[in-house]
């Protein structure tokens, strides 16, 4: 029977909304236990939300002064350490998960399985290749603790009705000193955040400045939708890379996703193929975005997009 240990995806203040889309995949091996951890500094809400979640057998708190910002180099010794005695550890792929668990996989000197959408079985998975474009099954050997990253977009969110026991628990590790804490830059806005949004607008190549971007948040505003791009308009300085959608940017799952002057190049469709209805927009009919599109307006969008904007009202 499978023993998991999932690290929950945190801002000090609440889980990331991966974590519990991370929890359903945990479930699929219907585990002996499933132990979430929340690496803290002090006493906070996290643990107490973590061990509402559906599924989850009880929650580790370990506080540390060390874990207030939550650096990979700074937890994955700890993760390490904890992992003993569990199966599986698990973390969400957001930026977080991607980043510390191929750190842990190493000090504990075990392959990591990327990108897990699906569990065949307690070592066998399905995860995608080639930008999403293909399905493949894996296996990993047994025996060793196997380290995995969920695939967020590929789950639903697990219920909050549970009331499963808190405990602190300390962990013994030693901490590396190259690694400090300077500062962060977030970008803020009142928009819904792109990676859990049940709509997004994204803007491409197409929409031709950092200006004209202004057509694509107001359609947004319009629909209370998050705000995403494609690489080129990233590469081309319209808009920050954390609003980059794609292959090499953030994977999302909305609802309804429209792609505004976008071509509709496979490492963006890696990023939307879990999307429940795709609308492009774009005055190229050749465009490579009509063929994944369930609806598609060939249109100029400095025409098309204020229109649809004025028909909300």
């Amino acid at each position: 029977m499978a023993k998991v240990l999932l690290i929950a995806d945190h801002d000090g203040e609440t889980l990331n909304p991966t974590t519990p889309k991370a929890v359903a995949c945990a479930n699929e091996f219907s585990p002996e236990a499933l132990d979430v951890a929340v690496f803290v500094s002090g006493d906070n809400g996290v643990a107490d939300e973590a061990a509402k979640l559906d599924g989850v057998s009880k929650v580790l708190r370990i506080k540390n002064p060390a874990n207030e910002h939550c650096l990979a180099a700074i937890l994955a010794p700890q993760v390490a350490k904890l992992a003993d005695g569990y199966t599986h550890v698990l973390v969400a792929g957001s930026t977080f998960g991607k980043d510390l668990m191929p750190r842990v996989a190493a000090l504990l000197g075990v392959l990591q399985i990327s990108d897990i959408m699906k569990v065949e079985s307690d070592y066998a998975f399905q995860r995608p290749i080639y930008a999403g474009n293909a399905i493949t099954s894996v296996e990993a050997p047994s025996g060793a603790v196997l380290c995995g990253t969920v695939r967020a977009a590929s789950y639903q969110a697990v219920g909050a009705d549970n009331s499963a026991p808190v405990e602190d628990a300390e962990v013994d590790a030693e901490l590396p000193d190259h690694t400090r804490f300077v500062d962060v830059e977030v970008h803020k806005s009142d928009r819904p955040d792109l990676q859990t949004a049940t709509r997004v607008v994204s803007g491409g190549r197409g929409v031709g400045s950092e200006e004209n971007f202004e057509i694509i948040y107001k359609l947004a505003d319009k629909l209370k939708a998050g705000v995403g791009a494609s690489r080129a308009a990233v590469d081309a300085g319209y808009v920050p890379n954390d609003m980059q959608v794609g292959q090499t940017g953030k994977i999302i799952a909305p609802e309804l996703y429209i792609a505004a002057g976008i071509s509709g190049a496979i490492q963006h469709w890696a990023g939307i193929k879990d999307a429940g209805t795709i609308v492009a927009i774009n005055k190229d009919e050749e465009a490579p975005i009509f063929e994944v599109a369930d609806l598609g307006l060939v249109a100029d969008l400095f025409e098309a997009v204020p229109e649809l904007e004025k028909k909300l009202g």
